[in-house]
């Protein structure tokens, strides 16, 4: 009676409730991208230019992997997408124009300082935008964005910075080269040119090993002269925007054309302009 008794208590006590560890993993690297972004500030204001943009790098690739993490674990949330929105705003918007204000525009006074205040805003904008657009999207726009994405307009802003590095011409540094760079930017974020989004590119099998060896380049370019690198393949990132306005125009007339055949109206249903994936928006759980 007595090993009864205790085996009844065992089976009525009460499971702790809470989440596993698994599905907080997600909200745990976007705190650390957060972190990331604003230790990136703390580099620039004791004038460490190398470290502050290492940071904003990683910054961006935690930004990457949260939400492929989220969906592998499952862990998609509304309060993940909030928390992934504020980090973007922190680490792609606050940390780069404090970056770029340190480091040439405070000599401008507040001229320089209304530049660095106009790209924060304009990325919030970009972000509160992406937020807007969740699953009001057409079928074509899923692979493109709208405007060049936060982070990689994060990481262009500090062109000049890390041109610098790789042994550039001094007068990068100078507020009249960096201010208009920095506008153009964040002007670029929040513009309706559509551009390639590549996590949901398809390659064909044909051209599976060129791309894993251009992979294999780059990756060999990154450790023996990473800023080089790094400004080569912003370059050619700029160079593909023609392509994608031209491949989403492409797309969005064939789409037209299939609905005037069809004779369904379109207006309630698709927006004007293309969009980001939804599915990175929902990141995280909580």
């Amino acid at each position: 009676m007595l090993r009864r008794s205790k085996r009844r208590s065992r089976r009525q006590t009460p499971r702790l409730k809470g989440l596993s560890i698994n599905r907080l993993i997600p909200n745990i690297v976007t705190v650390s991208a957060t972190c990331a972004g604003l230790t990136s500030i703390r580099f620039a204001v004791d004038q460490q230019w190398e470290y502050a943009v290492t940071a904003l790098i990683l910054a961006a690739i935690l930004d990457a992997l949260d939400g492929r993490m989220a969906r592998m674990l499952k862990a998609e949330s509304d309060f993940g997408a909030q928390l992934d929105s504020l980090s973007d705003f922190v680490s792609f918007g606050v940390a780069p124009a404090f970056v770029m204000y340190f480091w040439s525009l405070q000599s401008s006074g507040g001229l320089g300082w209304g530049v660095a205040v106009f790209f924060i805003v304009c990325c919030g904008l970009r972000l509160a935008r992406f937020n807007s657009m969740i699953g009001k999207l057409p079928p074509y726009a899923y692979n493109y964005f709208t405007g060049v994405p936060a982070p990689a307009g994060a990481l262009f802003s500090l062109l000049p910075l890390v041109i610098g590095f790789s042994g550039g011409a001094e007068i990068l540094v100078h507020p009249g080269v960096v201010g208009p760079w920095l506008l153009l930017m964040a002007v670029m974020m929040v513009s309706p040119i559509p551009t390639y989004s590549f996590k949901r590119l398809k390659v064909p099998r044909r051209y599976v090993v060129p791309v894993l060896i251009i992979v294999g380049v780059i990756m060999a370019g990154l450790a023996e002269h990473p800023w080089k690198t790094l400004t080569v393949c912003a370059f050619i990132y700029f160079g593909s925007i023609p392509f994608s306005v031209r491949s989403f125009m492409r797309l969005k007339r064939e789409a037209e054309r299939l609905h005037d055949e069809e004779g369904e109206p379109e207006t309630d249903k698709l927006p004007d302009v293309p969009g980001d994936d939804p599915a990175d928006n929902k990141a995280n759980i909580c």
